[in-house]
């Protein structure tokens, strides 16, 4: 077995069709060696149908980030697949609509909390489920929109990205001692079932396609992919607690 992933065994949530950035990181993920196990929520039956479409059939188990039982029962269910894991990817985010599109002042704190439990507290959640079988040298990566400033249309989900890059950072701290990372990739805005749910999504499109120094592709997720890979894999031993920016470099010019 050959790759950057060689030996490998990841856990990737996300999965919902071949358009998404988690599907590019298990496809990618395969093609460098790893094995791979899936989650699913919701529309279990879809997941299965897209894991189909890997290189290789993944398996694909059923996880609710919000539920108990489901998190208690993860370790085990995952075990009837690999006997461990090397690393987890968190691409798992949902937020009701009155929390996007400008309903920021208006959105009731019901609404917030869902969307702070789905998109923040659940990568600490996942990661101590996923815990009992990791081993020194492991991973969890994320995937976030840069939250250092306050994006049209983007409001409450913009906090809760926030929340998820301070999150990584003290699941970096209080995981290091076990020698487990913890990183995220912030990627630019991709044309994803998620994107798709957002009220003006489009002013972000545009905003990038003009501004970003290398250019954005809004329907190419291999770059962001790509990062998680090279996060997960042994080329990044002493790298926990920070974010990779992938968006052709938008990040870095000022308006």
């Amino acid at each position: 077995m050959s790759g950057l992933l060689a030996g490998k065994r990841l856990l990737v949530t996300g999965v919902i069709t071949d358009a998404s950035i988690a599907f590019s990181v298990a496809k990618l993920a395969q093609e460098n060696g790893a094995q791979v196990v899936l989650t699913g929520y919701g529309r279990l039956s879809l997941v299965e149908r897209i894991a189909k479409r890997l290189p290789e059939p993944a398996p694909v188990i059923e996880v609710d980030v919000t539920n108990p039982d489901h998190l208690a029962s993860l370790a085990d269910r995952v075990r009837e697949h690999v006997d461990g894991l090397d690393g987890i990817v968190h691409s798992i985010g949902f937020a009701p609509q009155s929390c996007l599109g400008g309903g920021f002042l208006d959105a009731p704190w019901e609404d917030v909390a869902t969307a702070l439990h789905v998109s923040t507290f659940s990568y600490k959640s996942l990661a101590m489920a996923a815990l009992p079988l990791m081993s020194p040298g492991g991973a969890v990566v994320g995937l976030t929109f840069d939250a250092t400033v306050a994006w049209p249309v983007y409001d409450w989900m913009g906090v809760a990205k926030a929340g998820l890059e301070s999150a990584s950072r003290y699941l970096a701290m209080h995981l290091g001692k076990q020698g487990i990372r913890s990183n995220l990739v912030a990627a630019g805005p991709l044309r994803t079932i998620a994107a798709k749910s957002i009220p003006g999504f489009d002013e972000f499109e545009d905003a990038w396609s003009e501004r970003a120094p290398l250019g954005w592709n809004l329907s190419d997720q291999v770059p962001a992919a790509k990062a998680c890979l090279a996060l997960l894999s042994d080329w990044f031993p002493a790298t926990t607690g920070e974010i990779v920016h992938v968006d052709g470099g938008y990040h870095a010019i000022g308006s």
